[in-house]
């Protein structure tokens, strides 16, 4: 799309990277690969450009297998959740394409910025899915070091991450990791955050700032149509990429179901912000198959029908059949796979049921980089509180 914009990174060469596709009555949704497993053509975006035959096959089947994983860590959360393991957890069934597409489309010195249902991108950045079980078991408050991951720590305040993204990717500017050339150097950010964030201020404020400072950071949308109870109809009246344009940078929206086109839109937008060229607004269209959390109940606000009509896009049944009706993939494949998520949940059961409780005290070794007076008086206050009571601490 292009913008009105005058600032650096505005102007035509944002006709060359996104094209006008998608305004002026074009094809509004990126789709490289159907819900019936068909390659298709896009004018603006492709996948497997610079890729042999077999690296191509590889990726698509290695996808296959993250998407197929992270399902497995949704749906045994879900169970451990049911039988009093987990507090709450907040479901992914039906994003897994949307979250394994930009996953995969990082590289190793990009940022992440999640919400709390970011569990494929989590896996694709290395965290232990054992760290995002501790999490909902209420026995730390998110296990893994960001330092380690280039991911940060889930966030429960809807939409906040996008500012704390924002700043991030400005100062990346700043330390000179941005527009060098140098494809080992330069980063770029990407904050994920769902339809109904979309309508918190902190959202449009970094949209603000990441365009007045061309921040090279990518808001991923996931448009899973509801936010909790209320549908995407009662949120916006245009679709959402298009609000991209009134802040002064370009968005598209891709099938997020697909996760090729998912991968290769996120590849391009991540790229562009490398390159200095500033924000891209991805609105991944999808579905949320399952609840909101483990706590919602969605038969109270929407149609069986719409869910059964969502299941004919399963992002991992698409490219299945594709692999299968290609010759890319045989059954000892999807068995081992298969296998592979067997030993998964088992790992996630077993592992859940081992984490240790927290000592109390520990609660106050994080709040500061150094101890404030304030809070040594806090923490000595409880321990000799927690010493009424024996074996306490």
């Amino acid at each position: 799309m292009t913008s009105t914009g005058s600032g650096p990174g505005f102007g035509p060469d944002l006709v060359e990277v996104f094209g006008p596709s998608q305004q002026d009555g074009g094809p509004e949704l990126v789709q490289l690969l159907t819900p019936e497993g068909e390659r298709v053509e896009h004018p603006e975006f492709s996948f497997g450009d610079g890729m042999s035959a077999d690296e191509e096959a590889e990726t698509i089947r290695g996808f296959y297998r993250d998407m197929v994983l992270t399902r497995r860590i949704d749906t045994e959360a879900t169970a451990l959740q049911r039988h009093g393991e987990l507090g709450i957890w907040a479901q992914l069934l039906g994003q897994e394409a949307a979250q394994i597409g930009a996953g995969r489309a990082l590289r190793p010195q990009d940022y992440v910025f999640p919400t709390y249902r970011e569990h494929g991108v989590a896996y694709c950045r290395g965290v232990d899915p054992l760290s995002l079980l501790g999490l909902f078991r209420g026995v730390d408050q998110g296990s893994w070091d960001p330092a380690d991951n280039n991911f940060g720590l889930y966030t429960i305040v809807i939409g906040a991450q996008t500012l704390h993204a924002t700043g991030y990717a400005m100062g990346m500017q700043r330390d000179g990791v941005v527009g060098t050339g140098d494809p080992d150097r330069d980063a770029a950010v990407i904050a994920h955050f769902g339809d109904g964030a979309s309508s918190q201020g902190d959202v449009n404020e970094a949209f603000i700032f990441a365009a007045s400072y061309n921040a090279p950071v990518v808001f991923f949308c996931q448009n899973n149509q509801w936010a909790i109870s209320e549908p995407i109809e009662r949120q916006t009246r245009i679709p959402l990429y298009q609000r991209a344009l009134g802040f002064g940078f370009p968005g598209v929206r891709v099938d997020g179901n697909d996760v090729l086109a998912t991968y290769a839109v996120t590849q391009a937008a991540l790229q562009r912000a490398r390159e200095g060229q500033g924000p891209t607004l991805v609105e991944a269209y999808t579905y949320r198959m399952g609840a909101h959390t483990t706590t919602d109940d969605p038969t109270r606000y929407r149609l069986s029908d719409d869910v059964e009509h969502w299941k004919l896009k399963d992002p991992i049944a698409r490219v299945q059949v594709y692999l299968k009706r290609n010759g890319l993939a045989d059954e000892a494949f999807f068995e081992a796979v298969q296998d592979e998520a067997n030993d998964l949940g088992h790992h996630l059961r077993e592992g859940c049921k081992a984490l240790p409780d927290p000592a109390p005290l520990s609660m106050f070794d994080h709040v500061y980089a150094e101890e404030t007076e304030e809070l040594r008086a806090q923490r000595e206050g409880f321990a000799a509180y927690l010493d009424t009571f024996e074996g306490a601490r």
